[in-house]
């Protein structure tokens, strides 16, 4: 991984590998903590000795780095108006969508260790764009696609278009979530807060793109149209790749050019994001050969 600036790490949708691996192997500055009511027990492998003592800041910063995605997966699922979607898939994608952070971080470092050593100029054009759109990107949101696609695909609770755009933004949250704890845990409430505002709507707006393509995609399926399913699970993986990328990419670059080209990034597709949104909702669209109020829409034109 490069050699990150401070604003990518307070803003950076993607994971600092390195800090995170060696926090787990204690020797890193990120506090890993486990906590039981108003105690912390700290372990290190290089301290065998375990000390608790009474704390209630941590979890506030649990609570920070958990509640932003929990007011954008409601924020979305009200407008899921015509069917709203079962609390229990939503947490299983929520958990899963968490769980891709494992294979995330394994792939991520190997993948930055490999690069490193064939170009060693990390701040390089060639450099920022295969971490950033490959390794970074690539990674986390093949991931979140990865879990959509097993997890919803035939579910017979997916029979609305918009359902999609609830299950992509509800996955990729569970992984922000997990990759926020990770960040606040060593860098407090000032990073809880950016991240907030910037990197955890960040991988919402991604999952709104997945899953309007995705659903595109299913009801091509549905409708029979194989070829065109195909192309829109295509796009439901690229889009939120491209965006993602290029999103790492100007926060890691150290240019003054790619940061202004991300704040005006940010506002162009927040604005966008939004709209699509209320567009979708309001053109929800049941799913042809799926059951919606106990009878199988057929009706292909849509």
């Amino acid at each position: 991984m490069p050699q990150q600036t401070s604003l990518y790490r307070i803003l950076g949708v993607s994971l600092s590998v390195g800090d995170i691996i060696t926090s787990f192997l204690g020797l890193s500055k990120i506090p890993l903590s486990y906590k039981i009511k108003d105690c912390e027990i700290r372990d290190s492998p290089f301290d065998p000795q375990i000390t608790i003592y009474a704390t209630g800041k941590e979890i506030n910063m649990l609570a920070l780095a958990v509640i932003p995605s929990i007011i954008l997966i409601i924020a979305v699922w009200k407008y899921d108006t015509v069917e709203k979607e079962p609390l229990g898939l939503l947490i299983k994608l929520f958990i899963l969508g968490g769980l891709t952070i494992i294979p995330a971080l394994v792939l991520e470092l190997a993948g930055g260790a490999i690069l490193g050593f064939v170009i060693e100029d990390t701040l390089s054009m060639s450099y920022l764009v295969i971490d950033n759109f490959i390794i970074t990107a690539l990674v986390e949101e093949l991931g979140k696609y990865f879990v959509l696609k097993v997890v919803t695909w035939k579910n017979k609770e997916f029979n609305y278009t918009f359902d999609a755009v609830v299950y992509a933004v509800v996955v990729s949250l569970g992984f922000a979530t997990i990759e926020n704890i990770l960040y606040v845990a060593g860098d407090g409430v000032g990073t809880a807060i950016a991240r907030a505002i910037f990197s955890i709507p960040g991988h919402a707006i991604d999952g709104v793109f997945m899953g309007f393509f995705y659903g595109l995609a299913r009801y091509a399926e549905g409708a029979g149209q194989k070829s065109v399913a195909k192309k829109h699970l295509r796009e439901a993986l690229l889009i939120p790749v491209i965006m993602h990328g290029f999103y790492d990419f100007c926060l890691s670059s150290d240019n003054w050019l790619f940061y202004l080209a991300f704040a005006i990034y940010e506002i162009v597709i927040t604005v966008i994001t939004i709209k699509q949104i209320k567009k979708l909702s309001q053109n929800d669209t049941a799913i042809p050969g799926m059951v919606v109020d106990d009878n199988v829409f057929q009706t292909n034109d849509w």
